[in-house]
C-alpha cells in the first residue's frame, strides 16, 4: 500500500476522549472526567471521526448524541482503552519482581512436606505474588514448563531434560519404614545391603521417588527377582499398607514425621552413612525473564529450610 494512502490510525487520546463523550454524554463533563480542556477533546472526537471516515456524535444544541455507528464502536473503544490498561499494569508486574501471577508446579512427594514452607515464606516476604499452585507428576510438570503453562518446578533432580536449569534448594536422606516389631526397628546402621531381601512397597509407575527407591535397591545388591509389591498412588496409602503387615517401604526424611505419627504401629529405621538420598531443586526455563527473580526466591527457600531435616544447599551446586 503507498504511504500516502494509508488510514490514519486512531491514537489513544482520542479514544479516550471519545469513550469519555459515549458515557457522559456532554462535552463539558467528559472533558472533565478525564482532564482534558474541552476544545481539545472536541478536537480529538472530530480528529478521531476523520480517522475512521464515520460520523460518531449526533450534535445539537441542547444534547450530545451517539450515531449508529458511534454507539457501535464505542464498545470497541472501551475495549481498546481496558486492553491497553492490562498491558501497562501487567508491565508494571514485570518491572516489580515478586508481584503478578507465579505458577508453582509441585510432584505429590513433595508437595505435602514442602509445601507448608513454601507457603508461609510467601505470605510473609511476598504478599504481593500470587501464587498458583499445581501439583502433578514430574513429566506432566516438565511439560507445562516448557509449554509455558508453568513458571517454576518443585521437584527431585536430577532432571537431564535439556531447556531446564535446575536451582539447589536441599538434599534429604530416605528413612525406613516399617512395623514396630521388625528387626530392623529404630536402628541407626542399616546397611544398604538390607534391601536385597526385603518386602518392599513402593508407588506407583509414573512417580520419581519410586524411580529413585529402584535405583537405591539396584544399588544395594537387589535382584530383579526380588518382590517389589506396586499397589500405592500416594505415600499415606502406602504407609497404612506397612502398617498393616504388607511389607516395607522407603520415604524421603521430609515425608517421616507426618506420615507416621499417626500411626502407633509404625517405627523407622536409618541407614548408616553415607544414607541413600534424593536432591531437590527448583526447575526453570533456561533463559527465562524471571530467572534473577527466581533466584533470590530460591536463596529465600533455602533459608526458610534450615529448620527442616535436610542438608541445604549451596546456590549453584546440586
Amino acid at each position: 500500500m503507498n504511504q500516502g494512502n494509508r488510514p490514519k490510525q486512531p491514537s489513544l487520546s482520542q479514544l479516550r476522549a471519545f469513550a469519555a463523550v459515549a458515557e457522559q454524554l456532554h462535552f463539558r463533563d467528559a472533558a472533565a472526567a478525564i482532564g482534558m480542556s474541552q476544545p481539545a477533546l472536541s478536537g480529538a472526537v472530530s480528529a478521531l471521526e476523520e480517522a475512521l471516515g464515520v460520523q460518531l456524535i449526533e450534535r445539537t444544541t441542547r444534547k450530545v448524541l451517539l450515531s449508529p455507528a458511534g454507539e457501535r464502536l464505542a464498545v470497541r473503544a472501551r475495549a481498546v482503552l481496558e486492553a491497553v490498561g492490562e498491558l501497562m499494569e501487567e508491565a508494571e508486574a514485570v518491572r516489580a519482581p515478586f508481584t503478578g501471577v507465579l505458577r508453582l508446579g509441585v510432584i505429590p512427594t513433595v508437595a505435602p512436606y514442602l509445601l507448608p514452607t513454601v507457603l508461609r515464606l510467601v505470605h510473609d516476604r511476598y504478599p504481593d505474588l500470587d501464587l498458583q499452585v499445581h501439583e502433578e507428576q514430574t513429566s506432566s510438570l516438565l511439560e507445562g514448563l516448557a509449554a509455558g503453562r508453568l513458571d517454576l518446578l518443585l521437584l527431585a533432580v536430577p532432571l537431564g531434560m535439556p531447556g531446564v536449569t535446575e536451582l539447589p534448594l536441599f538434599e534429604e536422606d530416605f528413612v525406613l519404614v516399617m512395623e514396630r516389631s521388625h528387626w530392623l526397628g529404630g536402628r541407626a546402621d542399616i546397611p544398604r545391603e538390607a534391601l536385597r531381601e526385603l518386602p518392599l512397597l513402593l508407588l506407583d509407575e509414573g512417580h520419581c521417588l519410586r524411580d529413585q527407591a529402584l535405583d537405591i535397591c539396584r544399588e544395594a545388591g537387589r535382584t530383579e527377582g526380588a518382590p517389589v509389591t506396586t499397589t500405592a498412588a500416594g505415600l499415606s496409602t502406602l504407609v497404612q499398607l506397612v502398617a498393616g503387615g504388607l511389607g516395607v517401604t522407603l520415604l524421603p526424611r521430609t515425608a517421616v514425621t507426618v506420615e507416621t505419627a499417626r500411626n502407633e504401629a509404625l517405627t523407622t529405621g536409618y541407614f548408616a552413612d553415607p544414607a541413600p538420598a534424593r536432591r531437590v531443586a527448583l526447575g526453570i526455563r533456561t533463559g527465562a525473564a524471571r530467572h534473577e527473580e527466581f533466584e533470590e526466591f530460591a536463596g529465600a527457600l533455602r533459608g526458610a529450610m534450615a529448620k527442616l531435616p535436610v542438608r541445604v544447599a549451596t546456590a549453584g551446586r546440586t
